[in-house]
């Protein structure tokens, strides 16, 4: 039996969803398994902007504006650059595949 791929919107939301909690994680809680879903609630604004193929410095301003308007933390735009960079790095290796 072969393995059954996932959509690529499938994958690509699993993607963004560990980005967003390993590599983004603005408030430091990627130890701690009792909070994977911390950052779940930007997932659909984070994959409409992908999907709307904005580039990686609209991305950036979204997760900038989060962390500083919702979280009330300072922004740290070259980490939210590089976030939105891989991110988009993710989208470009699963689209690539079809």
């Amino acid at each position: 039996m072969g393995q059954k791929t996932a959509s690529p919107e499938l994958e690509l939301c699993r993607r963004v969803d560990e980005v967003l909690y390993y590599a983004w994680d603005p408030i430091g809680v990627s130890w701690c398994p009792a909070a994977r879903d911390e950052y779940q609630a930007y997932l659909p604004t984070v994959l409409a902007l992908l999907q709307d193929d904005v580039g990686a410095p609209s991305v950036a301003a979204y997760l900038d504006e989060v962390a500083t308007a919702r979280m009330g933390l300072e922004a740290r735009p070259e980490h939210s650059l590089r976030t939105a960079q891989l991110l988009l790095e993710w989208k470009r290796e699963i689209y690539s595949r079809q």
